[in-house]
């Protein structure tokens, strides 16, 4: 007798499909970071899976998704079986996920902490490859009134003018600010411009009744806090 093999038997599905079917029978949370990669690139090549392709891109970046996110259209290319549809489908897909965690520490608006203040920083100066200033403005209770980008210079530093930052708060009617930037080496050590540029800001601030209630550094998914460092 031959064995019993009915429609209603599940296929057996491609290597390239089964992130699919796994993420259909158990939820997206069970899948790697390399399964879900795959899922995305939808296929790899004639000598390579696209879950293989995967982890070859991930290995890249030393299994770091911050590190992904960094990546170019051009740098993804450079991978044999990913052209320009798919890098694109990726980057697409990593820039919505880095807009949700912002909305959500947006929803928060409050502002109760240097950790909250990163959450909502992250989005704005987080994962970016060159340096860049950012003011948090706060009303009197510290809800979030705006994020703004102040400025932006290259890999090792940005020119910030204080005008600007206060003009911009003042604009947007900020009792407190929280000034921000990223540093694209990943240190968290303030040079010696940064302590005197926030000294400079704190002072004027003072003069105009906005309180510069902290500074952060940002960088490799990790900050540091002036205040909690106990620069101010």
């Amino acid at each position: 007798m031959e064995p019993y093999s009915g429609h209603g038997a599940i296929p057996q599905w491609a290597e390239s499909d089964r992130p699919r079917e796994k993420l259909l029978l158990k939820g997206k949370t069970a899948l790697t970071d390399a399964e879900l990669l795959a899922i995305l690139l939808r296929s790899g090549t004639p000598n390579q899976s696209a879950i293989d392709l995967s982890k070859q891109i991930l290995d890249s970046v030393s299994n770091n998704l911050i590190g992904l996110s960094r990546l170019t259209v051009s740098d993804l290319t450079q991978f044999k079986g990913i052209g320009e549809a798919k890098a694109i489908t990726v980057l697409a897909a990593l820039e919505l996920g880095r807009r949700r965690r912002g909305a959500e520490a947006m929803d928060r608006k409050t502002i109760t902490s240097s950790a909250d203040a990163y959450e909502v920083l992250q989005m704005h100066i987080g994962d970016i490859d060159y340096e860049q200033f950012a003011i948090i403005m706060l009303n009197q209770a510290n809800k979030v009134l705006k994020v703004e980008n102040i400025s932006e210079g290259g890999i090792t530093g940005t020119v910030v003018d204080p005008k600007r930052v206060f003009r911009t708060a003042l604009t947007n009617n900020a009792i407190n600010i929280i000034l921000a930037h990223n540093h694209p080496s990943g240190s968290l050590k303030p040079s010696k411009h940064d302590l005197e540029l926030t000294q400079k800001l704190k002072k004027a601030g003072e003069f105009l009744q906005i309180m510069v209630l902290d500074h952060l550094i940002l960088g490799d998914n990790k900050f540091l806090s002036m205040a909690d460092e106990g620069y101010f």
